[in-house]
């Protein structure tokens, strides 16, 4: 009989292949993404960019200055965003509004990726983030006071912006070092973590428990554990997990592309929703704002699948 050290120790045996798989995969995608949005960062071409998306910002209760930090984020993880927040002079309410936009849609390329191999379609995901980022923020310059948030924080310094195409290789190498090991401990770490809670069953009785969220949120029971691995890490380091589930036939890619709607609006509670209250953004506009549109997108998700579709063979023909 295996002592509790063996099993565990056939788990990370049995993990390890997988996340390094899926730490491939994942850097395949990001390092040329990274690269090539220092390089329009570099060119300039970005900031022309967000000169046509001026208006668009300004109905939403933002300076034309913000757009160039929605369209880095876009292309690249949370931090280059809010790096760049942290050196603009914006109010509270500037940065809650901005905040929320990026954490929708933020390194949408790998994020799209993921959620396209795990039941969705790539463009689909797309498009929903960054229609909701608009829509969300819209709707939190509708109903946020500005008392009480008028504080600016921030401030006006320079961002350290490159010189020299030499200057955004380096940048760009060095960055590229700190992602892989950041990536490969963390999706060993969950990997792991998958496989000792399923030797130990203990996934049926996190799923039970999880399950009247599941059920307020329009989700089906089944996709608890993975609700939790995409709200308290993300949709990146999570994703070998979620391919993993898709494989083992223990999620449909019916309930995935379901949990991905939620995902897409709500996910990596933890983390991210820390990293922008650090610079200034409410925890709780932030946090909650996000999961309330995620229950809002899923359920008006299942009421469209359920409404009549007509073919053309069903319509009248006009005579």
């Amino acid at each position: 009989m295996e002592t509790v050290g063996q099993r565990i120790g056939r788990c990370i045996r049995s993990a390890m292949p997988k996340a390094c798989r899926t730490c491939f995969w994942l850097l395949k995608i990001i390092l040329p993404v990274s690269l090539l949005v220092r390089l329009l960062q570099y060119s300039g071409i970005l900031a022309q960019v967000s000169v046509f998306l001026e208006p668009a910002f300004s109905f939403i209760g933002l300076p034309g200055e913000t757009a160039i930090i929605f369209l880095t984020s876009v292309f690249t993880p949370l931090y280059a965003p809010m790096t760049l927040i942290a050196s603009m002079p914006l109010t509270v309410r500037e940065v809650t509004l901005i905040a929320l936009m990026c954490l929708v849609s933020h390194n949408l390329l790998v994020e799209c990726a993921v959620q396209s191999k795990t039941g969705s379609s790539f463009t689909g995901m797309f498009v929903l983030r960054v229609g909701m980022s608009f829509v969300i923020a819209f709707a939190v310059h509708r109903i946020m006071p500005y008392e009480g948030y008028d504080t600016i924080v921030g401030s006006a310094a320079d961002t350290g912006v490159c010189t020299s195409l030499t200057d955004v290789f380096v940048l760009w190498i060095k960055s590229s070092l700190s992602i892989t090991l950041l990536f490969f401990v963390i999706v060993s770490a969950l990997m792991i973590l998958h496989y000792i809670l399923e030797e130990f069953r203990l996934l049926k009785s996190l799923s039970t428990a999880m399950a009247p969220v599941m059920i307020l949120f329009g989700l089906p029971r089944n996709c608890s554990f993975l609700w939790l691995v995409g709200n308290i890490v993300g949709l990146s380091y999570g994703s070998a997990i979620m391919m993993e589930q898709l494989e083992a036939n223990k999620i449909s890619h019916r309930d995935g592309n379901l949990l991905n709607y939620h995902l897409a609006i709500s996910h990596s509670q933890l983390e991210d929703t820390l990293i922008f209250a650090a610079i200034g953004a409410p925890f709780l506009w932030v946090m909650l704002t996000r999961m309330v549109f995620a229950l809002l997108v899923v359920w008006i998700k299942r009421l469209l699948t359920r409404l009549p579709r007509y073919h053309y063979a069903d319509l009248p023909i006009k005579k």
